[in-house]
C-alpha cells in the first residue's frame, strides 16, 4: 500500500507568484459576494481550493473508512503536525491539533489545575474572550484559586503604550501569582499585547504561562520556539484560512506531563492502544470516531498563502488599515484608537474604531447587515463601543466605503 500523502493536484494550487488584488483573491472563497464580509476574525473563511483538499480527505476516508483511520491517519496526522510546526517554528512533537483556541485553553487549564491550592492566582487582563475566562472561573471554583483580571487601558488612554501596559500588568503580580494567561491579540479589543517581555519575567520567576493565540497564527509571524511559553494556543480556521474545526496547543517538552485529555480514550490508560512516542500527543490525539480533515487540511491552507504571496496580501491588508482607521474615527467625530504609524498594539488586519456611547450595538450590527450589507461587528467592552474591522486579501475598497457610508448615516445622524 502506498505511503498516503497530503499533496494536492498542482490545478489546485494555480494562482499568482505575486499578492493578487481583492477582487482575484474574493473569487478564491465562497464569501455570498453580496455582503460586504469584514467579519474575518470571527470565524474565518475558508478558500475554494483548501475546501477541496477537505473533500478529497473525506473522500479518501469514506471509500475505506477502517484503512484510514488505522493506517492513513497517523502517517497524514504527522505530515500535517510537520507542516503546521514548521511555520510555528516549533519542534513537532511539542504539537497537537485541537479543535479550536477555546479547547486548547481548556486543557492547558486543566493541565496546571493539578498545581493549583486555595488562595493560588490566575492573573489575566480584562480584555480576554469571554468563553475562555469561563473555563478559568470553574477551575477557580474547584480549587478555591483566584481568578484576577488586571484593567488594562487601550492605546488610545492614559497608560496605553506598550512599556507601560507591561509594567501595569506585572505590578499586579503577588507571591501567589501561579499563571499567567494572556491573549497575543484579543479578541474584543483587537489588542496585540506586549507579551514577550511578560513571558520572559514569568519564565524567571517560576509562574506557568497559557497564551491565547486565536487570532495570531496567520496574521502575524509566530516563533514559538522563542517566545517559549508553557502552553500556546492558536486557531488555524481564522487567519491561517484552515477549514472550522482546526486549531493546535503548543507544549513546553518540560511541562507536558501535566496535559490530560478533556476526553480519555485509546490514547492513555492500561488498554492503550497509541504508542508513538509521545504520551502527550497519543492522550489527545484521539478522542473517538471523528472527521479529521480540518486538522489533515491545515497543509493545502498554507500552500495556499504561499501561492498567493500571502506575505504581500497582509502587508496590504495593514496599509489599508492605515488609510481607514482615521477615516472612520473623523465620521463619527472620535479619536483614532491607535497612534499613527507602526504601532506595536495593533494587529495588522483586524482593528477597532471607536463608536459613541449612546450607540446600541446590537441594532447598529443589524442595521449595517440589512441595510448596507455589511458584516461587522459591533462590541461592548467596558463603558465602550467599537467596530472591530478584519481586512483579509479579498477585502476591497468598495468593502471599507460601504462601512463608512452605514458609519455616516447611523451613527452621525443620529447624535
Amino acid at each position: 500500500m502506498p505511503t498516503p500523502t497530503l499533496a494536492t493536484p498542482a490545478r489546485a494550487l494555480r494562482g499568482a507568484a505575486v499578492a493578487a488584488d481583492a477582487a482575484t483573491l474574493r473569487r478564491q472563497f465562497s464569501l455570498d459576494p453580496a455582503v460586504h464580509f469584514l467579519n474575518h476574525g470571527s470565524y474565518g473563511a475558508t478558500p475554494r481550493p483548501v475546501q477541496r483538499a477537505a473533500q478529497r480527505l473525506r473522500a479518501q476516508m469514506e471509500r475505506q473508512p477502517v484503512a484510514f483511520m488505522q493506517s492513513d491517519l497517523p502517517v497524514l496526522m504527522a505530515q500535517a503536525r510537520g507542516a503546521l510546526a514548521a511555520m510555528l517554528n516549533a519542534d513537532a512533537s511539542n504539537v497537537v491539533f485541537v479543535s479550536n483556541a477555546t479547547m486548547g485553553v481548556n486543557i492547558a487549564a486543566r493541565a496546571v489545575e493539578t498545581t493549583l491550592a486555595a488562595g493560588d492566582e490566575v492573573l489575566t487582563t480584562n480584555h480576554e474572550y469571554g468563553a475562555c475566562s469561563n473555563a478559568w472561573e470553574a477551575v477557580c471554583a474547584r480549587t478555591d484559586a483566584r481568578y484576577v483580571r488586571c484593567p488594562l487601558p487601550m492605546p488610545d488612554e492614559a497608560g496605553g503604550d506598550a512599556q507601560s501596559l507591561v509594567e501595569t500588568f506585572w505590578s499586579h503580580v503577588s507571591p501567589r501569582t501561579r499563571v499567567l494567561y494572556l491573549s497575543h491579540i484579543s479578541s474584543p479589543t483587537a489588542l496585540r499585547l506586549p507579551i514577550e517581555p511578560l513571558l520572559a519575567r514569568a519564565r524567571a520567576a517560576g509562574i506557568f504561562t497559557i497564551i491565547d493565540g486565536a487570532h495570531a497564527p496567520g496574521q502575524i509571524d509566530l516563533d514559538l520556539t522563542t517566545l517559549d511559553a508553557d502552553f500556546y494556543t492558536g486557531n488555524c480556521h481564522k487567519w491561517l484560512c484552515a477549514p472550522k474545526g482546526a486549531g493546535f496547543l503548543h507544549v513546553r517538552a518540560a511541562v507536558q506531563h501535566l496535559v490530560q485529555p478533556l476526553v480519555v480514550s485509546w490514547g492513555n490508560g492500561p488498554e492503550r492502544q497509541f504508542f508513538s512516542g509521545n504520551d502527550m500527543q497519543d492522550a489527545l490525539f484521539w478522542s473517538g470516531t471523528n472527521d479529521f480533515s480540518a486538522w489533515l487540511a491545515v497543509p493545502a491552507a498554507l500552500r495556499f498563502q504561499r501561492t498567493w504571496a500571502w506575505d504581500a496580501v497582509r502587508a496590504r491588508a495593514s496599509a489599508l488599515l492605515d488609510t481607514w482607521l482615521p477615516h472612520y474615527a473623523a465620521i463619527v467625530g472620535l479619536p483614532p484608537v491607535y497612534a499613527a504609524g507602526d504601532n506595536p498594539l495593533r494587529p495588522p488586519q483586524v482593528a477597532v474604531a471607536s463608536l459613541p456611547a449612546w450607540v446600541d450595538a446590537k441594532s447598529l450590527k443589524a442595521r449595517l447587515l440589512d441595510e448596507y450589507a455589511v458584516e461587522i461587528p459591533v462590541i461592548t467592552w467596558r463603558d465602550r463601543k467599537f467596530v472591530r474591522v478584519s481586512i483579509q486579501g479579498y477585502t476591497s475598497e468598495d468593502d471599507l466605503n460601504a462601512l463608512a457610508d452605514g458609519l455616516r448615516a447611523l451613527v452621525t445622524v443620529a447624535a
